[in-house]
């Protein structure tokens, strides 16, 4: 979520490594619950809505909590058969919960980025070492423009001249001032990269701020699940 972004530039974390994750959601009950007499679900607003489609299949009313795990530990305090959680598999060992639904997310292959961050400074401890070259490295930034016709662009124009890929950019309000908007960026490559350091170096000129949030290694996407090898059944004729 973009508050995410927001904190890591509060309290100036630096981002050392990336993972990526396949987030699989469930639907937890108390035992003994029969799932047609549920009648709302608490979770995450994130998952509620990684969980729209079967929410509105299932006629529930969404409840949003804190995080995941809290909801689920909220319907095992609270013992009620006409509500559930939707929250992952741990958490229904955690909670001593009954899995009434698996993998309810509306898109199947429900990927979600984690950072490993890290404080700044020359005695911030040490990154784990990571090595996947052929993945290579990712940048990320955060930056502002002046608000004026044709600054986003001057911005940009900053990676393609130097044929940097971008690979994600997405927009935030300010704080201050208002009506204004903050801007993070992920690259291709690492900072220390001619063409990346280049088009940082042109991208500080174009900016009224601008700040690295992170160079580090590009996640490997999740492993697909081995796919089961399906027996021919042998007719009575056949030997």
């Amino acid at each position: 979520m973009l508050e995410t972004y927001d904190l890591l530039l509060e309290y100036r974390a630096l981002v050392v490594a990336e993972v990526a994750l396949q987030v699989d959601h469930c639907l937890l009950a108390v035992p003994g619950t029969h799932r047609d007499r549920l009648k709302r679900v608490l979770s995450h607003p994130q998952a509620l809505a990684q969980c729209e489609a079967f929410i509105v299949r299932e006629h529930l009313e969404p409840v949003p909590a804190y995080d995941t795990a809290g909801a689920a530990k909220q319907i095992q305090q609270e013992r009620r058969h006409d509500q559930a959680a939707i929250a992952g598999r741990r958490a229904a060992e955690l909670y001593d919960l009954e899995i009434v639904a698996e993998r309810i997310q509306t898109v199947q292959e429900n990927i979600t980025r984690f950072f490993l961050i890290t404080r700044r400074g020359p005695r911030r401890p040490k990154p784990p070492a990571i090595k996947r070259p052929r993945y290579g490295k990712k940048t990320s930034l955060v930056c502002a423009v002046d608000n004026e016709p044709g600054a986003l662009f001057r911005l940009l124009k900053c990676f393609e001249e130097f044929g940097v890929n971008l690979t994600k950019l997405e927009s935030r309000p300010r704080r201050d001032p208002p009506w204004e908007y903050l801007f993070y960026l992920d690259l291709d490559g690492g900072r220390s990269e001619k063409p990346v350091a280049a088009s940082l170096r042109a991208a500080r000129r174009a900016t009224t701020f601008l700040q690295v949030l992170g160079t580090y290694t590009r996640a490997l996407p999740p492993s697909a699940p081995p796919k089961r090898r399906s027996r021919k059944r042998r007719s009575p004729a056949e030997p």
